[in-house]
């Protein structure tokens, strides 16, 4: 009787489960819609771009490369995109980050959806003393977030709209050889979740979405971790249906591959063993070693 008891317990439990986490993205939602999506010439950028075109929404794409931008915007007419606008900026530039939003309202008339995505480059490397760097990289990673968010606030106030931040297990956990990137993705991290509780006390109808990713096979992503860390990547088309789906259910937070979300929720167990096992996952070369201590 116990086991039957046991058993049936196990059923339900899955079974709230599978109901709590079901997916209820209808990409029919999308059209029409009106979407920013930055970093949106290669990788999951421009995944994310395909899957809204898909979705028949109209498109503001940014990123650094014209040519490669065009590529994209090319690619998500065919695929069914109302209208693409291109912005190239450089997203180190206050000014550029301006002229998103601007570009954005004037040919969409309003917007529904922020997707922040774009990163600047880093070394996947040892600690090296560049604070230069680090001055940039959160320039990039983390006050354009705040910026773009800023700047596009009272439209998507007005659109009851949705703020999609893109951001990493390396701002949830700190790892080796992202000092300076897992900084300015815990700064998401902060300022976002404080944001939100902001506007919810404000009763201002815009959702933010944090997407907490794992390892995701980009290019980019590929050649960082070459030879330096063993553990398999996940498809970039995948993780770019995942954020959709969470902003357009305005979902709080977002995991993605499976292993990401069981992994945060054990971060403070055993807090020695989860550093031993986080070294040893690394392939570590003493002359890697760039700054004396």
């Amino acid at each position: 009787m116990g086991l039957k008891i046991k058993g049936l317990s196990l059923v339900a439990f899955v079974a709230v489960l599978g109901y709590l986490y079901r997916d209820t993205f209808d990409p029919a939602t999308l059209l029409d819609s009106r979407v920013i999506v930055t970093g949106a010439s290669t990788g999951i950028g421009a995944e994310m771009a395909y899957h809204y075109a898909r979705a028949g929404a109209h498109l503001v794409l940014t990123a650094r490369r014209e040519s490669v931008l065009a590529t994209v915007r090319s690619r998500c007419l065919e695929l069914g995109a109302k209208s693409v606008s291109l912005v190239v900026a450089d997203m180190g530039s206050p000014e550029a980050r301006e002229r998103v939003v601007e570009k954005a309202i004037i040919d969409m008339g309003g917007l529904d959806y922020l997707v922040l995505n774009h990163i600047g480059y880093t070394p996947f490397q040892m600690w090296d003393g560049n604070i230069n760097h680090t001055r940039w990289l959160m320039e990039v990673n983390f006050l354009s977030y705040i910026h773009l968010a800023t700047k596009a606030l009272p439209h998507l106030a007005e659109s009851r709209g949705a703020i999609i931040v893109l951001s990493s297990l390396t701002g949830k956990i700190a790892t080796p050889y992202t000092t300076s990137y897992g900084a300015s993705k815990f700064a998401l991290d902060g300022f976002f979740g404080s944001l939100r509780h902001e506007l919810a006390m404000q009763r201002i109808p815009v959702s933010i979405t944090l997407c907490i990713l794992g390892l995701i096979d980009t290019q980019s992503a590929m050649e960082k971790v070459k030879d330096k860390i063993s553990m398999p990547a996940y498809p970039a088309q995948d993780a770019a249906l995942a954020v959709v789906s969470a902003g357009t259910s305005r979902v709080e937070e977002m995991y993605y591959p499976w292993y990401v979300r069981p992994i945060c929720f054990v971060r403070d167990w055993f807090p020695q063993s989860r550093a031993w096992v986080m070294q040893k996952s690394y392939q570590y070369k003493p002359e890697e070693t760039l700054v004396s201590l």
